[in-house]
């Protein structure tokens, strides 16, 4: 498989530079992240999060379907910023996410495979905790194309397949796409939807 990061190819470091620069000049843009479903652990389960210049910003280690109750969101260092807790007892997909590795307590947000047949294009549901505000998944996170979208149906994170340029004669499997978080969208919470997505659909 082509190398997704680091040793990056310079024409993908330029074209995502370019993207998430487009439309700067007066405000904020969307960030583009690279995911990488592997684990920088040898023989590790786990993410890989790169930043448009291919710098280290998220990782999961030690993602297995043997352990599925429990993971962690880290920073580049290794700092647990969401610890991602499958809710027991319960008649479907439930899961709550907590800030830093703290599990007790009021979670940051709760997520919810949708079972409503009337919502069948919804993926996921999720509710902030203290807030009416929701959000909710709609596509196909098996091919790669997927949205979060808010109360407004405003799309705030989209999951996309990984192009390289034209020519190159290489391509990135679904294990490396692209996850874009748009301004005002914290970038780990997006994450940790992906995480939850690939939980619940990766069968």
């Amino acid at each position: 498989m082509t190398k997704v990061y680091p040793n990056l190819n310079q024409d993908i470091i330029q074209s995502e530079e370019e993207e998430f620069n487009c439309g700067k000049g007066g405000g904020e843009a969307e960030v583009v992240l690279t995911v990488w479903r592997k684990s920088l652990l040898f023989n590790g389960h786990g993410f890989t999060v790169f930043d448009p210049k291919g710098n280290l910003l998220f990782r999961v280690d030690n993602y297995a379907s043997e352990s599925r109750g429990e993971i962690v969101l880290m920073d580049a260092n290794g700092k647990p910023l969401l610890t991602i807790k499958r809710k027991r007892l319960s008649l479907s997909e439930h899961w709550l996410v907590y800030t830093g590795e703290c599990t007790t307590g009021q979670p940051l947000f709760s997520v919810r495979k949708n079972i409503a047949p009337l919502h069948k294009k919804h993926l996921l549901e999720i509710t902030t905790t203290g807030h009416a505000s929701r959000l909710h998944v709609k596509g196909s996170y098996t091919r790669r194309c997927c949205s979060v979208l808010d109360d407004t149906c405003r799309e705030v994170a989209t999951v996309k397949c990984k192009e390289l340029p034209s020519g190159s004669g290489a391509a990135f499997g679904r294990d490396v796409f692209r996850l874009v978080v748009e301004p005002g969208f914290d970038p780990a919470r997006a994450m940790a939807i992906v995480i939850l997505l690939d939980q619940i659909f990766k069968r």
